[in-house]
């Protein structure tokens, strides 16, 4: 199979974005385990009836 710069191109953008979208799921992953753990930005905020969680 005769194989261009064209079909390289295609290839290797391609597992860029697989690369970039399997990032982003990894660190969406990992910052909803931390948010899970009360240790987020808002964990200090008060509630909507004024008490914390």
């Amino acid at each position: 199979m005769y194989t261009d710069a064209v079909v390289i191109a295609g290839i290797v953008t391609v597992l860029l974005m697989v690369g970039f979208f399997v990032g982003v799921g990894i660190f969406v992953f990992k910052d909803s385990k931390h948010q899970l753990g009360d240790h987020g930005r808002h964990s200090d905020a008060p509630t909507q009836k004024g008490h914390k969680q």
